[in-house]
């Protein structure tokens, strides 16, 4: 009979930046600014600049008092292969200290200029049942707290990972469980709580309480029901434990992210470089691009000669519309198989995939089909064999809306089993990134957002311009971003209406545009109609230009919640734009970031001077553009802009 051992919580206490006893190990990041005291306890003490600003109380051990044995100290830089991340490689340095607990079990802290991250690990052989885990994170007093809350109150374990960021004093935060990522102003600088290399144990959150924000994880599944209407999988009774395991194995990093800027935000790089390194080999079978989306626009052509909707007639019109405008994918979203009875196995009679497939094939365009994490997982390596056999290139996944063991296991499983498929997969309906797009580089994107779909039930008070300008700053520090953005139809914040059928964004045709250069999205939708782009190629074609992956990412400008400015650069040409919240504002840009003696001509897109009114308005105008260059751009309530700068 197989040995079990339980892990049971600590009594742990916090410590400040002194006092520290004969046990305490300090280690700093290369740079000096970040320092981590670590305490029997187990306690860890983070400072930024000798200041204090967070501690943890951790604990994960069968010892009731757990105590601090040896500690190796050592240092790191690596360079880290990013492909269709927002730069091919980057370089990470830290130290390291590596302290032994006894029983098997240690406890690794890093320390980066960019933070500092935790996890524990153990050497036993045995099997371990991990009943609970303790990460309660400390903040001192007064401190503002930016948290997305979970949508599903009764079961708060069970959502799409979807909603807006309630500022709000931490003392004064609602008492209910908030998800990944969460980010605090402590004094000078924000902490921002991600997990990283989350493999086979369940995903974190967070519940306030007083000046701290205190760890759950969703319970083991022990059986599971079913939804009849898609065929999904979901938790009908849990285990008494979160999470078992066998062996030796390292825990998912806990990350604290330290920034003194919020330009430093969106381009922290913690999360990608503390998870597992490529486990899939060659990779250059997975092709990043754009891709025509049939769902948010409700397969609402016009001016055609049939039925538009879930057919072959339509998906060919939607292939020869991609094949115009040189975007590489088609997605067949929901309805292609009846969804209601699971059966992934078998298109639709309305649906010929095998002619779609070869008709997209002709013209340069690949299909990628939509499904439910668990039907496919149910099926795993007869849909994959089946489909990538016709000739599909991957799959968009969704409604996982869990992030149990299990959960992350099948999110793993099909990753895996994908890439032998040289299968591609979206992941929709999921949890923030926690790096596996490192370990899998097949996975091409993730939502975990509150994106564009909201538009199509939104009421008229939601505020998606200020969400927009908000999430790049904490969502994209996980990662990418299926945002699923490219409206035609949009409304300002006094005519934007509510309409399912027909929808329309809220804010300007250039915020829209904007989404695909300040979004890290390597997988991006063209969410409307292709009839609707037809009728505008001007700004069709400026879309379809923008690269989908980068050589340089930088944020030039911005305050979260209210602006950003974001440059990216591919080859020698760069691409800058920004997005404003529902207040017009002006900003100047300087181009100090060319090099020097550079000229570009350049096209620039900026909502144009009826845009308030109508927020459909835009101009364009081209002109040179120098190193010694200000440039004062105008932003709508809601707006947004784009420069194009080619190199001469």
């Amino acid at each position: 009979m197989m040995i079990r051992q339980l892990l049971t919580l600590a009594t742990l206490l916090i410590i400040g930046g002194s006092g520290a006893t004969a046990k305490d190990y300090t280690v700093c990041s290369p740079n000096g600014k970040n320092e981590v005291t670590v305490s029997n306890g187990i306690t860890l003490s983070i400072t930024h600049n000798h200041k204090h600003v967070v501690g943890v109380k951790a604990g994960l051990s069968a010892l009731p008092n757990m105590q601090l044995g040896s500690c190796k100290t050592t240092s790191a830089t690596e360079t880290i292969t990013a492909p269709f991340y927002r730069q091919p490689s980057f370089t990470a340095a830290y130290r390291q200290m590596d302290l032994k607990l006894g029983k098997g079990f240690g406890l690794q802290v890093r320390v980066y200029n960019e933070g500092v991250a935790y996890r524990w690990y153990t050497t036993n052989k045995k099997e371990t049942i991990i009943e609970n885990e303790k990460a309660d994170f400390v903040f001192p007093d007064n401190c503002k707290a930016w948290l997305a809350y979970s949508t599903n109150e009764q079961k708060p374990f069970a959502m799409a990972f979807q909603n807006f960021y309630d500022e709000t004093q931490l003392s004064e935060a609602k008492s209910q469980y908030a998800f990944l990522p969460a980010t605090i102003q402590s004094g000078d600088v924000k902490v921002t709580i991600l997990e990283s290399d989350l493999r086979s144990y369940p995903g974190m959150m967070l519940k306030a309480e007083g000046n701290q924000l205190k760890a759950a994880f969703a319970k083991y599944p022990k059986s599971m029901g079913y939804y009849k209407w898609r065929g999904m999988s979901y938790v009908e009774e849990t285990e008494d434990f979160i999470a078992k395991s066998s062996g030796t194995r390292t825990y998912p990093w806990r990350v604290m992210a330290i920034t003194e800027q919020d330009t430093e935000m969106p381009v922290n790089n913690l999360v990608f470089a503390l998870a597992s390194p490529n486990q899939i080999g060659d990779v250059s079978w997975v092709k990043p691009g754009k891709v025509a989306w049939d769902w948010w626009n409700d397969w609402n052509l016009k001016g055609v000669d049939f039925k538009a909707g879930i057919n072959t007639r339509t998906y060919q019109y939607y292939i020869d519309f991609a094949a115009k405008n040189k975007i590489p994918y088609v997605v067949l979203d929901e309805g292609w198989y009846d969804s209601a009875k699971g059966d992934i196995m078998n298109p639709i009679a309305d649906i010929d995939l095998q002619k779609l497939i070869d008709y997209g094939k002709a013209k340069g365009v690949s299909i990628v089909l939509w499904t439910v994490f668990n039907v496919l997982d149910e099926h795993l390596t007869e849909a994959c064999e089946k489909y990538a056999r016709m000739g599909i290139k991957g799959w968009k996944a969704d409604f996982l809306d869990r992030n149990d063991q299990r959960a992350v296991e099948m999110a793993e499983r099909i990753a895996k089993t994908c890439a032998r498929y040289q299968l591609f997969v979206d992941y929709h309906g999921y949890f923030a990134p926690t790096g596996m797009n490192r370990t899998y580089p097949n996975i091409l994107n993730y939502e975990g957002v509150f994106g564009m779909e909201e538009a199509r039930w939104a009421k008229k008070e939601t505020d998606m311009p200020r969400y927009d300008v908000t999430f790049p700053y904490i969502r994209m520090m996980a990662g990418s971003v299926d945002f699923t953005p490219g409206a035609m139809r949009n409304g300002t914040k006094t005519n934007w209406v509510e309409c399912y059928e027909n929808p329309v964004s809220m804010g300007t045709r250039c915020h829209q545009l904007a989404c695909y250069v300040v979004h890290d999205s390597p997988f991006t939708m063209l969410c409307d109609a292709p009839t609707n782009y037809e009728r505008e190629p001007e700004f069709t074609d400026i879309i379809t230009s923008i690269p989908d992956t980068w050589d340089e990412t930088r944020i030039l400008q911005g305050t979260m919640g209210s602006y950003i400015v974001t440059a990216r650069r591919k080859g020698n040409n760069w691409y800058v734009a920004g997005q404003t919240n529902w207040d017009e504002r002006e900003i100047i840009l300087s181009f100090d970031f060319l090099p020097a003696g550079s000229a570009c001509q350049a096209t620039i897109v900026t909502d144009g001077i009826n845009a308030n009114h109508n927020a459909e308005d835009y101009q364009v105008e081209t002109k040179p553009l120098y190193k010694a260059d200000k440039l004062k751009i105008r932003l709508a309530s809601g707006g947004g802009f784009l420069l194009i700068m080619h190199n001469k």
